[in-house]
């Protein structure tokens, strides 16, 4: 009766199980891993410092961002030079921009440095300049932002004196000279939140991937998704197996013409 499991349609049919369930299998075990590393790190995040309490060192002992050296504060010297404005930044569920300044460094690269928000749109408020002359300054380190970034503006088209993405890559074609892959956003009483035009410090974000985000349960949903499809494959192929031998089984009974 099962003699039809050797015949070429069926071996097809076999080999695609045996090759699909360890697959499935393969990748639902990978995705879990994914998890388990964001647990993980997420863990290891809860227990350091708070990095805004840790001691501020020189920017260039900092780079290149990472997990452990984001949020760190960082302490660069140099003259400020251009400044941006970054629109459709929230704070406290407040709609404004970002008073984003470049921070010319003796080498010569400038350090993106976030001074403050403002509420409303640029244009519509006034922008208190950056400090003249050299200054010195303290601020918590971020990693450049990228297309997953909330805020980012990817539409293009921003008026002349506006980003939407505060990043090396974006900044590139703007100014004469490099950039950090990096900024650092002043804390309360360097933003001037009292004093400069009412500019209040944006707070340093979490680096991506240090916490269990919704990114990180997309990964274990997506296991749950490959173990039922390994799962959907047996239980199609015992469903098909089954008919077909049901179908012999009625031919040699002679309840069923043999299709043959």
């Amino acid at each position: 009766m099962y003699r039809f499991l050797l015949t070429p349609r069926w071996w097809g049919i076999n080999l695609f199980v045996v090759l699909a369930i360890p697959f499935c299998v393969f990748m639902g075990t990978w995705q879990l891993g994914r998890f388990e590393d964001r647990v993980q790190t997420h863990e290891e995040a809860e227990a350091r410092p708070d990095p805004g309490t840790r001691p501020a060192k020189p920017l260039d002992e900092l780079l290149p961002v990472s997990t452990e050296t984001s949020g760190r504060p960082a302490v660069a010297t140099g003259t400020y030079a251009d400044q941006f404005l970054v629109p459709g930044r929230k704070l406290e569920d407040r709609s404004g921009f970002y008073v984003l300044d470049l921070l010319r460094t003796e080498g010569g690269k400038a350090l993106p440095v976030v001074r403050g928000w403002l509420p409303g749109t640029p244009g519509d408020a006034e922008v208190p300049p950056a400090p003249a002359g050299e200054v010195t300054v303290t601020g918590d380190l971020q990693a450049s932002e990228n297309t997953g970034t909330t805020g980012v503006d990817l539409g293009g088209g921003l008026p002349g004196g506006q980003l939407g993405m505060i990043s090396a890559a974006s900044l590139v074609n703007l100014v004469p000279y490099d950039v950090y892959d990096a900024w650092v956003t002043l804390p309360g009483a360097e933003a001037g939140a009292a004093g400069e035009g009412g500019m209040q410090p944006v707070p340093a974000a979490a680096a991506q991937g240090s916490g269990l985000d919704l990114k990180a349960f997309q990964n274990l949903g997506y296991t749950g998704e490959w173990f039922v499809f390994a799962g959907f494959v047996l239980f199609m192929w015992f469903r098909l197996m089954r008919r077909e031998a049901e179908a012999a089984r009625d031919v040699q009974l002679g309840l069923a013409a043999d299709a043959d």
